[in-house]
């Protein structure tokens, strides 16, 4: 009797973890050429936003259309912020200029435009509490 218990404990348990989750559809518009990866970095801390090496997590699609829709499966009901980069030459790093603004194309969740520095995560953020479709347009 105990063992049932502790098991239809842990199956509510899973049930409910479970359902705390949602998908995340991001259209990517602007891409340019059709070659390379697109690089999504997911972040949802602060402190973290955006450095590379400190995303909640990093999702890579390969570029086959000049519009595309990547799907994020199992993300946390949480505030996030999106940094991404199309990855022109697939060498796995977003190439600077010698003033370290991006060479290749790249964006940010609510589209927001970097002025002098990448911009925050308060200025990025948006919520995620069921499937939701961003978009997010490329900075060329």
């Amino acid at each position: 009797m105990k063992k049932h218990f502790y098991l239809l404990c842990f199956s509510l348990f899973t049930q409910y973890l479970f359902s705390q989750q949602s998908i995340l559809s991001i259209k990517i518009l602007g891409i340019k050429e059709v070659k390379g990866i697109i690089q999504v970095g997911i972040y949802n801390e602060k402190d973290a936003f955006p450095k590379k090496g400190r995303e909640y997590r990093v999702e890579y699609f390969m570029v086959t259309s000049k519009e595309t829709t990547v799907t994020i499966e199992n993300l946390a009901h949480d505030e996030y912020s999106i940094a991404l980069y199309h990855d022109l030459n697939s060498d796995g790093e977003c190439n600077l200029n010698f003033i370290s603004i991006p060479k290749e194309p790249y964006g940010f969740s609510n589209n927001v435009k970097p002025v002098l520095s990448a911009p925050s995560f308060e200025r990025t953020k948006f919520a995620l509490n069921s499937n939701r479709t961003i978009q997010i347009k490329l900075i060329d």
